[in-house]
């Protein structure tokens, strides 16, 4: 069924009369008619009786008219849910307990008038082919891996450099520590399920092994982050990296357990130099989404700078 029609015969509903429809609808009276007439004979009824006072709807137009208005409502929602800045930024951050989805939070509560579609795709091939069809307006990555430039017609800025921090349960030897060097790393098995080939994180990690001679094992199934934590609370030789701004939030060094009896989860500072991730902001150079302006303009204003004095990050990471 043709729309045109459709919004015809409403207009002439409303209006009464052709000649007002037509000049409502910026078209003559004679296609007015035609609308009707084809409308007609789809339907298989009369929608009008013509009288010398204008048009009068039948019972089988009165029957369709709601119909018609609610067929012109559908249309429009359909329309707007795709329409540049009326849809709900679509923005991937990875994980729900990671740094990038605290950022989201913090844009959220910044822009609670901004409609937002939250998504978590794992590796970045599948972003940036998500980025490039249009599937997302924007993902949080640690760009670009070695040999695996951005596409051209990708933009990218980085955002925030994440600290990590070393995780260990109550009876690991570092448990007590405030700050641990990189160096004092060397010998102890750092756990870490999640890492897998083909993953940003992986590169990161891989360099990170590389540059300081830490032991990074990525035995066995990633079970997810509840898994990860109660197998680190409870081995004396098991640690394991985690983001500064990464859930769940737990104590500093030195400061009382306030994990449930048997957990006493201990977060340490790693310095000399600190590891950091990079996380950027990562987007199509043709987006025109306002709110994707927005975002960017959010994160320019309230994230800190990168390779502060006494932080790495590989050679690989944009910009240096």
């Amino acid at each position: 069924m043709d729309l045109d029609t459709v919004r015809t015969f409403v207009a002439a509903a409303d209006t009464g009369q052709f000649q007002e429809a037509a000049a409502e609808l910026a078209v003559t009276q004679q296609a007015v008619s035609k609308r009707i007439a084809v409308l007609e004979r789809t339907l298989g009824v009369r929608l009008f009786t013509r009288t010398a006072r204008g048009a009068r709807l039948t019972i089988d137009g009165q029957a369709f008219l709601p119909h018609a208005r609610e067929l012109l409502r559908v249309a429009e929602r359909a329309v707007a849910s795709v329409r540049t800045g009326r849809r709900a930024l679509r923005v991937d951050v990875i994980t729900s307990r990671g740094a990038a989805s605290g950022l989201m939070r913090a844009f959220h509560r910044a822009h609670p008038a901004i409609d937002l579609d939250v998504v978590m795709l794992h590796d970045i091939g599948t972003a940036l082919d998500a980025i490039r069809s249009g599937t997302i307006d924007a993902s949080f990555r640690a760009v670009a891996m070695p040999g695996r430039p951005l596409p051209a017609d990708i933009e990218s800025v980085r955002v925030l450099d994440e600290p990590l921090q070393l995780l260990t349960g109550p009876a690991h030897a570092l448990a007590g520590a405030r700050s641990v060097t990189v160096a004092q790393l060397a010998g102890h098995r750092i756990w870490m399920p999640g890492v897998v080939p083909g993953t940003e994180w992986t590169a990161y990690y891989d360099d990170l092994v590389a540059r300081f001679g830490v032991t990074i094992e990525a035995t066995g199934p990633n079970f997810g982050s509840d898994a990860l934590l109660d197998t680190i609370a409870g081995s004396p030789e098991l640690a394991t990296f985690m983001g500064e701004h990464t859930l769940p939030r737990l104590p500093p060094a030195g400061a009382p357990d306030v994990r449930p009896a048997g957990h006493g989860l201990r977060r340490i500072p790693v310095t000399g130099p600190a590891p950091v991730y990079p996380h950027s902001l990562v987007w199509h150079r043709d987006n025109p989404h306002p709110a994707l302006a927005a975002l960017r303009a959010h994160l320019a204003a309230t994230t800190a700078g990168h390779d502060a004095p006494g932080t790495w990050t590989p050679d690989w990471v944009i910009p240096r």
